[in-house]
């Protein structure tokens, strides 16, 4: 999915002011994850922590348009893209979250679609679904082997 450089700056903004809550500014430490949720009926992108609280929104004109047959699995490379970037800038170096903490992709349901990014003190772990390929197998084969012996 292509949007415009607006758009991508209106969900930069939107990350930005959400995490923007969350600056160091004393001991205490949160613990939650960001949750984006997109909504394509209507194009809004709706930024909340574990706790249901909005955290910002913002609307992207595109998404009201889109006309593809997997919406989620075409946003989520925009969204990475942003948050790495961001991540790269060091905008979340210096916020108040308990880590690790991720940013989340959630559908209207608010059920989990993917992790986009996973924030931890040793380093930034970006998951796909490349990296997760043959997971299931792998574990059944060695629970198979385990319950055998």
């Amino acid at each position: 999915m292509n949007i415009s450089e607006q758009s991508r700056s209106a969900i930069v903004s939107s990350i930005s002011e959400a995490v923007s809550r969350y600056k160091t500014g004393g001991e205490n430490s949160v613990i939650t994850d960001i949750h984006l949720q997109p909504r394509q009926e209507t194009g809004e992108l709706v930024i909340y922590n574990d706790d249901d609280e909005l955290l910002s929104s913002t609307v992207i004109d595109e998404w009201m348009q889109y006309e593809g047959t997997d919406f989620y699995k075409d946003i989520e490379p925009i969204f990475r893209e942003e948050l790495v970037s961001m991540k790269n800038q060091g905008l979340f170096d210096k916020l108040n979250l308990l880590k690790p903490y991720s940013f989340v992709l959630v559908d209207d349901d608010k059920e989990t679609v993917v992790e986009l990014l996973l924030v931890d003190d040793e380093d930034t772990l970006l998951l796909s679904e490349e990296l997760l390929k043959g997971l299931d197998e792998e574990l059944d084969v060695f629970l198979k082997e385990l319950l055998e012996k």
